[in-house]
């Protein structure tokens, strides 16, 4: 007879995540440092995600940070390459001639034909194989429950899909709001018909969801509404972006001394995507104006801005060509890379533009900004960002109609003239409240409430414990 011996089965969750590494930006950095660190609490992790991924950003730097232990399947998608979409991209540019506006007719007749058929987005096309393999992986390996991350938003229906097969709880992650992204993305979907099918997408998601994560009070509220209009029973949590401790080596943690500025130029950096939602155009006009009136001191202002740019957001830079300051621009750097461009920054700029709906949004780089303890120059309208920043020592706010405001800004950091600032960390101000590790125990704790009980326990006979590796979830 058998002698068996009692052992807890960890829970698993399956991670629904079409951007996941090697694939680089913003949107990655949340879902990967989930995956990091929900072993801790208790819940290992499967992910889902993309062979072929069709994105513009590769980051192999990321790779690191997943557990050896995760699962990660990874399924095709019969999406062009993100070259050729790129080149039908609303954001594509192209000279006045004459041959240009015929190719820009039929970039235009393309890319309107594409969103009218790839509904909600182009990474729809992933939808058949990811819910196949996602099937065969739930057969495979026992999983306590699904978590999806979007955008895209395709992924919100994959996930829907597998939670109705398997009958697993769903919780879905909104880094983005569907209806914001819509409306301000470049490739947005325009039409009253394409509008009306999202809506009915997304409410067949909502009723599907056991719980909803979304990343700012507002957007929470926000989705509140929306699980009610679609007569949905899911819970809504709040959970920030936030930052890594790991990421931030006691080598560039914030000094009072302040970056090192032997050149005699004030340093603005901007991390991140440039699009509709995030204009630099009030930062541009701000340097214009101190260069027109006062020349000297507009040559001692230097502007990096690293990461995505829309041609729109490219031909605002463009106005400072031939003025005395200085612009650097990168694309997209590896995460490292970009924590060392921040830190060296005089003046880290968040920006929002001054639409309704960016009341909602908070800029993911805002919490590794908070990290560094460098000075951050926030251009964005009243909302979660402006009161999330209210008595940080580190922050100097304005709204993007104060030109004046930024322009004087600018003028007192390139004469060296700002009063000292106190890093958040040296202050006392609470910044490990967003501590990625403390984000994840409460992500934790959305599924601890799905799946009552605990790990359950399994009875497990001594020869065969003996003979698994340590990287197997005995029971799973």
């Amino acid at each position: 007879m058998a002698d068996f011996t009692t052992q807890q089965r960890r829970r698993r969750v399956l991670v629904i995540a079409y951007v996941f590494p090697p694939s680089g930006g913003a949107g990655v950095q949340r879902v990967t440092k989930f995956v990091k660190y929900l072993p801790e609490f208790g819940w290992d992790c499967s992910v889902l995600t993309v062979s072929n991924p069709s994105v513009p950003l590769q980051d192999p730097t990321l790779l690191s940070e997943v557990p050896a232990t995760t699962i990660v399947r990874r399924a095709r998608t019969y999406e062009p390459g993100y070259a050729l979409k790129n080149v039908v991209s609303a954001s594509a540019g192209g000279s006045a001639s004459k041959r240009s506006g015929v190719k820009r007719l039929l970039k235009g007749l393309v890319r309107a034909a594409g969103n009218a058929v790839l509904q909600p987005d182009a990474q729809v096309l992933w939808y058949p194989q990811a819910v196949r393999e996602g099937m065969r992986l739930l057969s495979e390996q026992t999983h306590d429950a699904i978590f999806v991350t979007a955008p895209p938003f395709s992924s919100l229906l994959i996930g829907a899909e597998l939670s109705r097969r398997s009958g697993l709880p769903l919780v879905l992650d909104y880094r983005d709001e569907w209806g914001i992204s819509n409306r301000y993305q470049e490739n947005r979907q325009k039409s009253n018909a394409s509008q009306w099918l999202q809506r009915r997408m997304q409410n067949k998601v909502l009723r599907q969801a056991s719980s909803v994560v979304a990343t700012t009070r507002r957007s929470a509220d926000s989705l509140k509404e929306l699980i009610t209009a679609a007569q949905g029973r899911a819970s809504v949590t709040q959970i920030y972006n936030g930052f890594d401790a790991n990421d931030i080596p006691v080598s560039r943690q914030p000094s009072l001394a302040g970056p090192d500025r032997r050149d005699g130029r004030f340093r603005i950096a901007y991390v991140g995507t440039l699009w509709n939602l995030t204009s630099i155009e009030p930062l541009v006009m701000a340097m214009q104006y101190v260069c027109a009136t006062e020349p000297e001191t507009g040559a001692k202002l230097e502007l990096v801005v690293a990461g995505r740019r829309t041609n729109e957001q490219d031909a605002i830079l463009d106005r400072l060509n031939g003025l005395p300051c200085r612009v650097v621009r990168e694309n997209y750097l590896e995460h490292g890379r970009a924590i060392e461009l921040m830190q060296s920054a005089d003046a880290q700029c968040l920006l929002l533009s001054d639409v309704e709906e960016a009341s909602r949004v908070m800029p993911a780089k805002t919490f590794e900004y908070l990290a560094l303890g460098r000075p951050i120059l926030s251009i964005a309208p009243h909302g979660e960002v402006s009161e999330l920043l209210n008595g940080c020592p580190c922050a100097y706010q304005f709204l993007p109609t104060d030109l004046q405001g930024i322009s004087d800004y600018l003028i007192r950091g390139a004469l060296d003239l700002l009063p000292e600032t106190l890093p958040a960390m040296v202050t006392g101000w609470d910044v490990n409240r967003f501590e990625r590790r403390e984000l994840t125990r409460q992500l934790a704790g959305v599924f601890d409430g799905l799946v009552p009980g605990g790990p359950a326990a399994v009875a497990v006979p001594r020869s065969v414990k003996q003979q698994l590796p340590e990287s197997v979830a005995v029971g799973s």
